[in-house]
């Protein structure tokens, strides 16, 4: 019974005490000491070769039902072939760095695509030592920053690119007024607005093309945040200089804000549809219907006024019962000198026009 584990650690000290590698596979990475003995280390890559990974070190701008191309390249200094089939791996990040997100692994011209990149997401490798990733139909959600691993043996080196959506930030209140979102709810209210809850990148975008927001919505991360141009008392004090200000991250069970929603470019069209006697919002439902359409959502209407520029000085419906119309020109008779959507908050009766959504 003693025979194997006096086998084991004759094995084991013979290898402790060896000048020689227990195993070779072609390839050893070492840390020595420098020439200069100043106790910095520097590497001794596979081969006397370094792999080297590069992306884009420009943001790469898509929209929401788009194909993009993520750029990624990889090569070897001094240059050399590989002498094994490279390993591949995009994922995504989160903002905070913390968590990652599979989306593909490839060895060759073999790959996987994992949850919802499944079917969306392949290689290109029209180059010499190209990685890229193609992501087809772009989704609000797959806005951020992705990681390109490339993997040879023992070596591993990435690098990150940043995909953005062109798209707006909306605030969102529910019909039963202010302040009554939990972080869950108002995820929810604007996936039913046709967008998402908006990460703080896409919220300072907003602020610094001039949004300008006194109520305090939740982000994507769990904070709750609000964009001030002009200081103001009830705003955080007139002391404050203009920025983003922050209540930090909130329970998201528990505390209850408005929510700032994100949407993209959209793969149709709205439009306005009136009657001479108005409708109620039951009748304008069924009016979009009679076209081939379906009533308009917030996150639409938000994006067909910023991205198609649809200006209309008639108040209609869009489908979670609020009245608004979009104005791009702005006009005596039309609200505000400045340019936005326009609401007449949530009416209990009425009679207006609708605005539509049909896809292309």
């Amino acid at each position: 019974m003693l025979l194997l584990p006096l086998l084991l650690e004759a094995t084991l000290l013979q290898l402790a005490s060896s000048s020689h590698h227990p195993f070779y596979n072609g390839f050893y990475y070492n840390h020595i000491m420098n020439d200069k003995d100043n106790g910095q280390e520097k590497v001794v890559y596979f081969n006397g070769a370094k792999l080297v990974v590069e992306t884009s070190k420009d943001p790469i701008y898509s929209s929401n039902g788009a194909n993009v191309t993520l750029p990624c390249h990889y090569h070897y200094e001094p240059d050399m072939e590989a002498k094994r089939k490279i390993r591949i791996k995009w994922s995504k990040l989160r903002d905070d760095y913390t968590k990652e997100q599979d989306v593909l692994v490839a060895i060759g011209k073999t790959y996987v695509a994992f949850g919802d990149f499944r079917g969306r997401a392949h290689l290109h490798q029209a180059g010499r030592r190209e990685a890229s990733l193609v992501v087809s139909d772009v989704r609000l959600q797959d806005d951020g920053k992705y990681r390109c691993e490339v993997i040879d043996g023992l070596e591993d080196e990435s690098d990150v690119v940043d995909l953005r959506l062109q798209g707006i930030v909306f605030p969102y209140q529910p019909p039963h007024g202010q302040y009554r979102l939990n972080f869950h709810e108002a995820e929810r209210a604007c996936q039913e607005q046709g967008a998402i809850l908006a990460t703080f990148s896409q919220l300072f975008q907003a602020w610094s093309e001039g949004l300008d927001w006194c109520n305090a919505g939740w982000l994507a991360d769990g904070t709750v945040q609000y964009p001030i141009h002009l200081p103001r008392k009830p705003c955080g004090g007139l002391h404050l200089a203009p920025g983003i200000r922050s209540y930090g991250p909130r329970h998201r069970h528990l505390h209850r804000f408005d929510a700032f929603c994100f949407s993209s470019a959209l793969k149709g069209e709205v439009f306005y549809l009136d009657h001479p006697a108005g409708m109620t919002l039951e009748e304008a439902k069924q009016s979009c219907q009679d076209v081939g359409a379906e009533i308009a959502q917030v996150g639409q209407l938000y994006s067909a006024w910023k991205f198609l520029g649809l200006d209309r000085c008639d108040a209609g419906w869009l489908a979670d019962g609020s009245v608004r119309y979009p104005i791009t020109k702005p006009r005596p008779n039309c609200g505000p000198a400045e340019p936005g959507v326009r609401s007449f908050g949530f009416p209990s009766k009425g009679r207006f026009g609708v605005f539509c959504y049909k896809e292309r």
